[in-house]
């Protein structure tokens, strides 16, 4: 392929064919030691947004597979949330320890060839002062801390987010959004994860919680009241709702026989290990909130700064929306007999045929 106009005569860039994709590109410079392959799924809605990971991937293969998950996962996020934003992604592969500002320097040549419609921002690996360098290059950025107009740390609206859907998820099994009484077992109480446990207990609830850190758990423990239970103890809390707040991929044929709750609800990202999981929970009986609906909060505060004039309130009005695209879900769900994953993904496909 040839190099695009706006591109610097240091990159080699490559085009790479992934059906149902928009465009995805692999770009490298020697001399830097960047190798990144960039991924638009779907503009229909507006520019493609997502954060850029940065990971010691083993080969270029596994670097294509992650970000083409992720960049779709990004296009149904950004949909359901009702955002003008269409999904993207990046991945820069290497070792956290050898960034350079002249791998930022030619990873953010390399979001200009794409000439807006993908826009970049924070994920794993990267930290404020690493998007910094890649502002000197490129304007197609958004989320730095510290930055004017920026939206911020999103955990606030993230958290709020969560907390509408799991509103609405109550709603269904009781007949009200009011979280009085609700009893929460939470895997993770970090930046968001804490808040939400915060809003149950403020509304009535009981929480029992599980952390790697011990000081994070010793401050649920007395702030909040929380019972502290074990990593693995988490799974077999006798509770309403299960929340997983921290890493992906743990509702699996292991974890999901043990659980005894009624919902699962939370903000991690990417929950289901397999498609067959969420099927599985479906034939428990279990109500999922499809993660990507309930903790698009993050991208919604991303957006907002996109509109410019950043306004956290805005942000966060927005972000109360989730309790009504949750209910939709539901509603579907219920009429069809699918599983709640299956009507979220019909959902965002519906909005996404919808053009700007």
């Amino acid at each position: 392929m040839g190099l695009p106009m706006n591109a610097s005569s240091r990159l080699k860039i490559e085009s790479i064919s992934a059906p149902g994709y928009e465009k995805v590109l692999y770009g490298e410079n020697e001399s830097s030691g960047m190798k990144a392959i960039i991924s638009v799924h779907n503009t229909n809605l507006g520019p493609a947004c997502g954060g850029i990971r940065l990971l010691p991937y083993k080969n270029r293969a596994e670097a294509l597979e992650d970000v083409l998950r992720l960049s779709r996962g990004m296009s149904y996020k950004s949909s359901l949330a009702g955002i003008g934003f269409g999904g993207g992604k990046s991945v820069i592969i290497a070792d956290p320890k050898d960034k350079s500002p002249e791998l930022f320097r030619d990873f953010a040549e390399f979001v200009n060839c794409f000439e807006g419609s993908y826009i970049c921002a924070k994920d794993m690996n990267i930290g404020s002062a690493d998007l910094k360098l890649v502002k000197k290059h490129t304007k197609h950025i958004l989320g730095i801390d510290g930055e004017p107009g920026s939206g911020g740390d999103p955990s606030p609206v993230t958290a709020r987010g969560t907390i509408r859907a799991l509103e609405a998820t109550w709603e269904q099994l009781k007949g009200t959004r009011k979280l009085a009484g609700i009893k929460v077992a939470l895997q993770g109480i970090g930046y968001v994860g804490y808040p939400v446990a915060a809003e149950i207990v403020k509304s009535g609830g009981k929480v029992w919680v599980t952390d790697t850190d011990p000081k994070a758990l010793e401050k649920a423990k007395r702030e909040l009241g929380a019972t502290v239970v074990g990593l693995e103890e988490i799974y077999d809390v006798d509770c309403d709702v299960f929340s997983p707040c921290a890493r992906g991929a743990i509702l699996s044929s292991e974890t999901i026989p043990r659980l005894k709750c009624k919902a699962v609800v939370g903000c991690a990202n990417n929950q289901l290990k397999e498609v067959e999981d969420g099927w599985s929970l479906h034939r428990r009986g279990i109500l999922y909130a499809p993660d990507y609906a309930a903790n698009s909060g993050g991208i919604i505060n991303v957006f907002v700064e996109y509109e410019g004039n950043y306004q956290e309130a805005r942000a966060l009005q927005m972000a109360d929306h989730i309790y009504d695209t949750m209910t939709e879900i539901y509603k579907r769900s219920k009429q069809s007999g699918q599983p709640t994953f299956v009507i979220a993904d019909v959902l965002a496909e519906e909005r996404m045929t919808k053009r700007r």
